[in-house]
């Protein structure tokens, strides 16, 4: 499975899956958790008005009208995915994996980019690039938002029972066989939390 997933992730999609999995285990055991749940920790949006009220200038203006700039700032999410994994390689805790993992995403790098410019001019280059990397951010973000956003934020020192937990957080999102594709089995959010190492063809 991690061979697999370091292929997929690393080579094939260009994300740390180390830093990947470590991320999503720790979002998985308190998903809404505030001071918990690095999903709901970042800059970008805030979830609670204690995130509101510690920001200052771009960021607290960012909070203010984060309903309207959502879409257009989730145009950056694959970029920001792509970085925050490689600074996670650069982070000398990791150990050996990062070397493995570091080589597959150069790899990667190399590849991709070495596609685009062979094939495209400079500016086309640079222009696929940035319209690619957009949608790749929208499309995630489809997939990822719906699951957990508007639902209740939990106090960090909240203590709530495994079920609760898992249930009350999460959502799922209704639709036929093309949600269940586009979503890969993530429209079946609570019972993915309920049971994280379940096949995805099972959730339904």
């Amino acid at each position: 499975d991690d061979l697999i997933g370091r292929i997929h992730g690393n080579l094939l999609i260009g994300l740390s899956y180390g830093w990947w999995v470590s991320k999503h285990n720790r979002h998985h055991s308190h998903p809404n958790q505030a001071g918990r749940d690095p999903d709901i920790a970042g800059a970008a949006i805030a979830f609670t008005p204690d995130q509101v009220r510690a920001r200052h200038g771009i960021g607290k203006w960012l909070a203010g009208y984060q309903a309207w700039l959502f879409f257009p700032m989730l145009l950056l999410e694959g970029i920001h995915l792509h970085v925050a994994g490689v600074r996670a390689l650069l982070n000398p805790r990791r150990g050996t994996v990062r070397l493995a993992d570091g080589a597959l995403l150069i790899a990667h790098i190399a590849a991709y980019l070495s596609a685009v410019f062979v094939v495209l001019s400079p500016l086309q280059a640079a222009a696929f690039i940035l319209i690619q990397q957009g949608l790749f951010g929208i499309y995630l973000g489809i997939a990822f938002a719906p699951n957990h956003k508007g639902m209740p934020v939990l106090g960090e020192h909240d203590k709530v029972d495994f079920l609760r937990r898992q249930v009350t957080t999460s959502r799922n999102i209704r639709g036929g066989w093309l949600t269940d594709l586009a979503l890969g089995g993530l429209n079946y959010q609570i019972e993915h939390h309920l049971f994280p190492s379940m096949p995805r063809p099972s959730l339904r």
